[in-house]
This record gives C-alpha cells, sequence and structure tokens, in this order.
C-alpha cells in the first residue's frame, strides 16, 4: 500500500521582533538608537496593521488583539455551504436526511445531549477531501465537528451551533504497515479492534484498547486508555505522527516516522486530546507492540471495595507487571449475570480482573505475586480461563460492561449516566469507598468499575431522565465525585474528555489562567472557532 501526504505551507501575515527590556539601568541616549527606532516604528506600525485586519484576515489574527464573539453564517449561509460541498465533493457525500442529522447530534451513551442538530452531514474519502470540505466551512464560517465512531461519553460530537458533521465511515482504511518498523499507518474511522485482526499475522497488535465500538480518530480526538494502560500506557504514549486539515484547510503532518525526535514543538501531542477543536485528523501513525508469548485471564473476588483498591495500590507498589488490572463492583457483576454476558455464573461480590502476559515463566512468577498480595487483603481463590476463549470471553464481560449496563434499560425515559475521573494511586481506596457509598445512598441501581490499575474508575448511574429530582440528585453526586478528585490532586476525566460536560470542572482542575492559554493556541490555529466549537472550553465573548 502506498502512503498519502499532502502538505502546503502555513501562511502568517506578517513578523516583527521585540526587543527584551535590559535588565541593567541604560541611558535614555545610549538606548534609543537609530536602529532601536526604525525597528520600534516598524514593529508598531505592523501591529496596526495587523489589528486593522484581525477582523477580516485568519492569517492576521492576534489573540490578545482580537477576542470577540465568533460570528457563525446564517441560514442562507449554510445552505449555500451545503449546496458548494455538493458541487465539490459529489451529491452523495451530503445528507440532510432527518436520521442521519439526529445519529449525529444525538447519543445513547452521553450523559448530557442538547436539542440542536448539525445542517448537514459530510462523508469525506480522503484528506484531499477534508480539506476541500474546511475552505469551503471556513469562506461561509460554518462550524465542523468531526465525528468517528460515535461512542463519546460527554456530548463530545454534539452540534451546539448547527454546522457540519463530518463523518469519515469512508476513511476507515490502512494506509501502510511496516512490520519491520513496527508501526503502521491508518485512517480515522479504523476501528482498533479491525486493526488488530487485520495485522494479526504479523505478530504485531496495537494494545490501546477502549470501548469496543471505539475507532482510531476518536481515540486521538479523547486521549483515551483502556484496560493495556497499566503495561502499555495510553493513546498518546502510541501516536507517532498525524496528519492533520486546518481550519481553513490547510493540511499539516506533526512529524516523521522515527520512534523519538526533537525536531521543534511537539506538534503531535498538540492534537491528541483535542477533541477536534484545533484540527480534523486524517491520518496517524501508531507504534505497535509484539504479541506476547503467554497470556493468562484471572478472575478474585473481595469482601469490599475498599479491599479489592487497596490490593491494587499494592501490586502496582510492588512492581509487578500486570497485563491489566480491572475492578467491577458487585452490582457491575449482577449486571453481568443478568444479562447472560458470560455463560459462567459469577459471585456477586467486588471482583478483581487481572490479565497477565510476557514469557511463560514470567506469568507464573506473577501470578504467584499477585495471589500472594490479594490474600494480604482478604481475597477468595483465583479463578482462571482455562483456554483463550474462555479469556476473550470473560475479558468481553470487563469490555462491553457500559453496554449491559444500557442493556437493562426497560421503562421509557430511562438512561445510563456515566463518567470517570482518575487520581494518583494511593488515594484510590479512599475515592472508590467514598463515592460508592454516596452513590449507593441515591438509591438507584449504580455501579462502580474502572481502570484501577492507573487510579482511573467510572461510575455508571441507571435513572429516569424525566424525573427531574432524580436527575438533579445525581448531578451533585456526581459533582461532588469530580470535585474530590480534584481535591486529591486528580483528574476531572482519566479518558472520556472534556466535551460539553466537563468544562467548568477542567477551569477548577487547572485555572483560568492555563484555559487561556489553550485559548490563544484556539485563536492561532482556528481565528474563527469554527472546529468543534463550544468543546473543552467557551466559545469567547
Amino acid at each position: 500500500m502506498s502512503r498519502r501526504l499532502h502538505t502546503s505551507p502555513v501562511k502568517w501575515g506578517f513578523s516583527g521582533t521585540r526587543d527584551g527590556q535590559h535588565s541593567n539601568v541604560l541611558s535614555q541616549k545610549s538606548f534609543w538608537t537609530a536602529s532601536r527606532v526604525l525597528l520600534f516604528t516598524s514593529f508598531t506600525a505592523s501591529l496596526t496593521y495587523a489589528y486593522g485586519l484581525s477582523d477580516t484576515s485568519p492569517h492576521f489574527h492576534i489573540p490578545w488583539l482580537s477576542a470577540a464573539k465568533p460570528r457563525y453564517g446564517n441560514k442562507k449561509q449554510m445552505e449555500m455551504a451545503v449546496e458548494e460541498l455538493r458541487s465539490v465533493l459529489g451529491a452523495d457525500a451530503v445528507s440532510t436526511d432527518d436520521d442521519d442529522l439526529l445519529l449525529h447530534g444525538y447519543s445513547e451513551w452521553s450523559s448530557i445531549n442538547i436539542d440542536q442538530l448539525p445542517v448537514a452531514v459530510v462523508y469525506p474519502k480522503s484528506t484531499e477531501e477534508v480539506s476541500r470540505l474546511a475552505k469551503v466551512c471556513h469562506k461561509y464560517r460554518v462550524p465542523m465537528i468531526p465525528y468517528s465512531g460515535g461512542s463519546s461519553l460527554e456530548a463530545n460530537f454534539s452540534a451546539p451551533y448547527g454546522g457540519m458533521s463530518v463523518d469519515f465511515v469512508h476513511m476507515d482504511q490502512i494506509v501502510a504497515l511496516h512490520e519491520d518498523d513496527m508501526d503502521v499507518v491508518v485512517q480515522p474511522a479504523m476501528a482498533w479492534m479491525n486493526l488488530n485482526e487485520l495485522i494479526k499475522d504479523s505478530g504485531l497488535f496495537f494494545p490501546v484498547d477502549p470501548g469496543p465500538s471505539a475507532r482510531i480518530g476518536g481515540m486521538v480526538g479523547t486521549s483515551c486508555s483502556g484496560t493495556n494502560a497499566v503495561r502499555y500506557g495510553t493513546m498518546k504514549d502510541w501516536v507517532i505522527n498525524l496528519t492533520v486539515v486546518l481550519a481553513d484547510g490547510t493540511v499539516i503532518k506533526t512529524r516523521q516516522r522515527p520512534r523519538k525526535s526533537s525536531a521543534g514543538y511537539n506538534l503531535t501531542s498538540l492534537f491528541i486530546g483535542s477533541e477536534g477543536t484545533l484540527g480534523f485528523v486524517t491520518e496517524i501513525t501508531l507504534k505497535l507492540a509484539v504479541v506476547p508469548q503467554e497470556t493468562s485471564v484471572a478472575v478474585v473476588t473481595f469482601p469490599t471495595i475498599r479491599d479489592a483498591a487497596a490490593a491494587a495500590s499494592k501490586v502496582m507498589r510492588s512492581g509487578i507487571p500486570v497485563a491489566a488490572m480491572e475492578l467491577m463492583d458487585e452490582v457491575q457483576m449482577s449486571v453481568i449475570n443478568k444479562t447472560g454476558s458470560t455463560t459462567k455464573k459469577w459471585r456477586e461480590e467486588p471482583t478483581m480482573f487481572f490479565k497477565f502476559s510476557g514469557t511463560k515463566q514470567g506469568v507464573q512468577e506473577n501470578i504467584r505475586a499477585v495471589k500472594s498480595i490479594s490474600k494480604q487483603h482478604k481475597s477468595a481463590e483465583f479463578e482462571f480461563a482455562m483456554t483463550p476463549e474462555e479469556q476473550k470471553t470473560l475479558w468481553s464481560a470487563r469490555k462491553e460492561a457500559l453496554w449491559s449496563m444500557l442493556a437493562l434499560r426497560k421503562d421509557e425515559g430511562s438512561e445510563v449516566w456515566s463518567t470517570d475521573v482518575a487520581v494518583p494511586l494511593s488515594r484510590l481506596p479512599d475515592i472508590i469507598e467514598i463515592s460508592k457509598k454516596e452513590m449507593d445512598d441515591l438509591g438507584l441501581f449504580a455501579s462502580v468499575l474502572g481502570h484501577i490499575g492507573d487510579g482511573n474508575f467510572h461510575e455508571s448511574i441507571l435513572y429516569n431522565k424525566n424525573n427531574p429530582k432524580e436527575r438533579a440528585a445525581i448531578e451533585q453526586c456526581v459533582q461532588r465525585m469530580v470535585d474530590r478528585a480534584l481535591e486529591m490532586e486528580g483528574t476531572c476525566t482519566g479518558e472520556h474528555g472534556i466535551g460539553l460536560g466537563k468544562k467548568k470542572s477542567l477551569v477548577k482542575e487547572l485555572g483560568l489562567e492555563t484555559i487561556e492559554v489553550m485559548k490563544s493556541v484556539k485563536h492561532a490555529l482556528d481565528p474563527y472557532w469554527l472546529m468543534n466549537p463550544g468543546k473543552i472550553m467557551d466559545l469567547p465573548n
């Protein structure tokens, strides 16, 4: 397969330099030389010129001179954009069907949904088409919202300002596989599970494993994690470079293909976790890992959730290289039994799922060490999956926990609120114990589960969205959990992203000064705030 790369230079409106202030005291005569006067005059003239153009040209935009509230195209302009896109990309590439709009503006996964839907859905097939799309939307000031797997939980792909939902479903291919270099280039709609199936004969695999329906583009956008994070890290650790289409249609590549580089700013990391607010990712180069020689999956129960969390913390502190370590409380174990996710009937108690991988000898040593620590925390006996198929089935029960909760919805208005936080490992037993008690006090069907090996856990609560008091109680409970995590020097989101749902919590976590730096970056790359507006941070007003 050949590798495609389309680049064009980034244009800057002007450049200027300014002398730094001298630390020593200089006389007025010695400082204001003719060259300095000329330089100062040129610089201030450039600023005046740029300021005059900042409202009309993105290339002359200076964030600290112009931070007006963005103005988006009106209904007529959006209709003109739709027609031009049909002309540029083909009639089949643009849909205004009501069902399509609903699918791309509403999510049953998300705890937050809004009434506004996109005005159209666009289906590009290449980086070139994404660039053309962006140029048209830039021309008419139309917001652009990326859509990949559609499984995000914080309204990450909602359309609060209308605009175009850009669905990458047709961009789902492997562009190039470099087996000797242990990397692969993929398009954004490639599902991580499909990727591993396609490359399995190479002896390599991509280890980041979030929900089964997740796709690589969305995984980059939210800087996602997964059950393998304990051993392999998270999405940011596996991305080598990105091809990105900016708001005005400019195409850039963040770096070349070596595993290490100190060439300039780390633009790759800038786009990871940006939720499509800085540009559209159209190609991703990923590192791959060698498939382990041996894998074993075990399940062990504990009398309390604190015992399980404490055991997890001790395992990590002991340096035992477990491949994955997951927690499910007694409620979630009952969900597995009720939905028949596995053929086995499990004990409905706080349960740890362990995955061990490596050499045969190493796996056996690690199992013995974890068994010893678990017994110190009152665990029952380990139960092992005996065959690869049993391992897959058992682990899928954990992977599909949210699906299992959603399957329990019976009444009209029944929904699942799912959110996550992460804290330093030493604080994990405390926050899980307190948060679970508060959640249980709601009197609703609710469970705790999570990637306990890296301090990340989730709450899932079944509730009636048509009951305002019930929803308000859940919101307060979740907010207390988030605030508690921040007090413990944790984060408001371990892997779900910010979207619309956690913008206020992000301000609490990082402070206004840091948010302003983020806004400056946003201004520089997307001065009209067209890329997924309203996510991560509010629009300037």
